[in-house]
């Protein structure tokens, strides 16, 4: 398991736009997909940044929590609903929040590519 120095331990995010619960407590909300997440059972800290959390600490975090997703059943389910929301902060699965903007920008240069194939070349 990863030790962190109790100086860098994650703790409960301090910006209120961040939700406290992983996935949606609500089938309608997601999907059912959520009720399978590995993620359920592990604090939410671990998948959301701190507030004024140094570098080295968070990508620590973030490694730590792509691993659980790695071992989830329904990572792909996970990170499609971050993808579609968009979900602005966190780690969904096995996506930061800055891996899922690249994603999101390369689908979007493949649909406008797709819609005018000869600027494309």
């Amino acid at each position: 398991m990863l030790q962190l120095p109790p100086h860098s331990l994650p703790v409960a995010p301090q910006v209120a736009a961040v939700p406290r619960q992983r996935v949606p407590a609500r089938d309608d909300e997601a999907g059912p997909w959520h009720a399978e997440a590995v993620c359920r059972r592990d604090e939410a800290g671990l998948f959301f940044a701190p507030s004024k959390e140094p570098t080295a600490a968070r990508l620590a975090r973030e490694e730590a929590a792509k691993r659980v997703c790695a071992r989830c059943p329904v990572m792909i389910e996970c990170r499609e609903h971050a993808l579609l929301q968009p979900e602005p902060y966190g780690v969904w699965g096995g996506l930061t929040a800055a891996e899922r903007r690249v994603v999101l920008a390369r689908r979007r240069r493949r649909e406008v590519e797709l819609k005018n194939p000869a600027s494309a070349a």
